[in-house]
């Protein structure tokens, strides 16, 4: 399955939702909307906060380019736009670089300016995913050759809206990953957390044997509300993640 088709995003398809993409140089999103609340001009918006957003992390990388290139936290300006300043934050929890966060920060900040912080949405990025939804939902896991792989799902509750679920791979896909965990997926409030302890749980997971090690480590992080880490047939689990087969129906809706 390879990574560039984004063949993934079929594990989160809900019947009630209009799904479109909407891509701008790196930045390649899925967002679904319920059908009651699309509109034809959503995907034009939806472009034109994701170039502003862009367009603030340029410049600001310009005149501070370790920002952009470190792995280490790292602080910022005071005339960081507040996108960096969140990355920063969650990237100095993780123990990572700013740039961890950015898929994740870059879904929710389209996500809430695109129908506010209670508009319905799910806006995933690269396997980043933010949601607000008034109904659980399943979100497949993709783990490469993992026998776990498209095997298990994350069933949301909306008690926890918004919501965010973030995945690092070592295996699979472009992000940098200093283990060989083929998922490591972390549950937090906030896409930008849960993106950069992603990558954290990911580079603590150098073997298999690893991922109770790792899940630990994201269970120490302030906001993280679950951890599910996936390296070959090796699998741990903490927290508020109800794992679930990604055929299981949506009882109660």
């Amino acid at each position: 399955m390879p990574y560039e088709k984004r063949d993934y995003r079929r594990l989160q398809a809900g019947d009630d939702l209009i799904h479109f993409q909407v891509a701008y140089q790196e930045t390649d999103l899925d967002i679904a909307i319920p059908r009651a609340q699309y509109t034809t001009d959503l995907a034009g918006r939806a472009e034109r906060i994701i170039r502003h957003y862009r367009r603030q992390l340029e410049a600001y990388i310009a005149c501070d380019p370790v920002f952009g290139r470190t792995l280490m936290p790292c602080a910022v300006r005071e005339d960081a736009p507040p996108i960096a300043r969140e990355m920063a934050a969650a990237a100095r929890l993780a123990g990572v670089g700013p740039m961890a966060a950015v898929a994740g920060a870059m879904a929710s900040y389209v996500a809430i300016d695109l129908v506010g912080r209670e508009g319905e949405i799910i806006v995933e990025n690269g396997g980043d995913i933010y949601l607000h939804s008034h109904r659980p939902r399943i979100i497949g896991i993709f783990a490469g050759t993992s026998p776990f792989s498209n095997r298990l799902a994350i069933k949301t509750d909306p008690r926890h809206s918004p919501l965010s679920i973030c995945t690092s791979s070592g295996t699979v896909g472009p992000s940098l990953s200093f283990g060989c965990a083929d998922a490591a997926v972390i549950l937090a409030a906030s896409a930008a957390l849960a993106d950069a302890v992603a990558t954290a749980a990911g580079n603590a997971a150098g073997a298999p044997a690893d991922v109770a090690k790792a899940a630990r480590m994201a269970a120490a992080i302030p906001g993280v509300l679950g951890a599910v880490i996936i390296a070959g047939d090796k699998l741990a689990a903490w927290g508020e993640v109800n794992l679930v087969h990604p055929g299981a129906g949506i009882e109660n809706e």
